[in-house]
């Protein structure tokens, strides 16, 4: 796969969408979940696979969702299994789901729903999976709670072991599991991110005055994070000082809506936003954790972060995923329903 804005397309998206995920589990290939947004039309979750010469996205499956998808992860041990957040009118839901066996299909059976997670009374916005292996904890996040379920997938049941609101003048919109700290997550709260202890359900940080679309820990540096923010762009946080950011990216033209640090170059990092772009980074975080060769050239890294913009799109970016199988590799989703597969390799100086 070659060449930098001449990306791989999937055309097989019919309707509109914001979700996208790597299957992390699949150690054979490189596979994206995608799931719709259609108000009118019944729903889909495509499976995406890159094709072993790596120029062609193939549709491994398509399996029919009864509602509106605003949120889709894949669970990070078992590739059949995923979950998301959707809605249908005024009524919001969460399930667990498992991918039918395909047996060569595309067209495949339907989605078997292991788990429903109904004790919210507010809007769901979020489930987060532990993202470093097999654990059978969930957390799911609503406007006003953070729950903490315990899972069994093969027994079909999902128990509630703890809940925290987090009060009448707050509203939560998303969060990320710390995968150095199982028992860490950060919440998106209104004007501020909230660092959450799940052994108490107690907060246990606050940055405050941050007006926060998404949040990602870097997967390499301990207490390190990143945030996309309305107003100043793309924040990293050091959690162990966080009253002042780490370092400050100017950003997207429009709102800054996705980041998402790559699973093996703490380095790089992609920015997504409503003006129709995706932003490769490059930015050098001090630590003390060893970490990869940097694929990047250090002169070129100082002088200007952005490594490249990505401009093959004609609708607002709200799905960004990089590749754990491959790490130089990210797939991207538009709000038409594009979804493009792209490679760094080309914007990574040799040292």
């Amino acid at each position: 796969m070659q060449g930098g804005s001449t990306g791989i397309v999937y055309g097989g998206l019919k309707y509109q969408a914001r979700c996208i995920s790597d299957v992390k589990a699949d150690p054979d290939h490189t596979t994206f979940l995608a799931g719709t947004l259609s108000l009118k039309e019944e729903n889909e979750v495509h499976l995406i696979r890159l094709s072993e010469s790596g120029f062609e996205l193939v549709c491994e499956g398509l399996f029919y969702h009864p509602n509106e998808i605003w949120d889709l992860k894949s669970c990070p041990y078992d590739p059949r299994i995923f979950s998301t957040v959707f809605t249908s009118g005024e009524t919001y839901g969460a399930s667990i789901w498992k991918i039918p066996e395909l047996y060569g299909q595309s067209n495949a059976p339907q989605l078997e729903q292991l788990v429903s997670l109904d004790e919210h009374t507010f809007k769901i916005k979020s489930i987060l999976w532990w993202p470093m292996g097999k654990h059978d904890k969930l957390i799911s996040i609503d406007e006003g709670n953070l729950f903490l379920w315990s899972i069994d997938s093969s027994s079909k049941i999902a128990k509630v072991i703890s809940q925290e609101s987090v009060g009448m003048l707050h509203n939560l919109s998303g969060g990320a599991w710390d995968p150095h700290d199982r028992n860490a997550v950060a919440a998106i709260c209104d004007s501020s991110l909230q660092c959450w202890d799940l052994r108490t359900m107690k907060k246990a940080n606050t940055i405050e005055h941050a007006h926060v679309r998404d949040v990602d820990y870097n997967p390499k540096k301990q207490h390190i994070l990143a945030t996309a923010e309305d107003e100043s762009g793309i924040r990293l946080w050091d959690l162990r000082m966080s009253k002042f950011p780490l370092k400050e990216l100017p950003g997207h033209v429009h709102w800054t809506w996705a980041v998402r640090h790559n699973p093996e170059y703490d380095e790089l990092i992609l920015s997504g936003g409503t003006d129709s772009t995706v932003n490769l980074w490059s930015v050098t975080i001090s630590g003390d954790n060893s970490t990869p060769e940097s694929p990047v050239d250090s002169p070129r890294r100082q002088a200007d972060p952005l490594l490249n913009s990505y401009t093959d799109y004609e609708d607002s970016i709200y799905g960004i995923s990089w590749s754990s199988r491959e790490p130089l590799i990210f797939a991207s989703l538009s709000y038409d329903g594009r979804v493009v597969v792209e490679s760094v390799r080309p914007y990574l100086q040799k040292k």
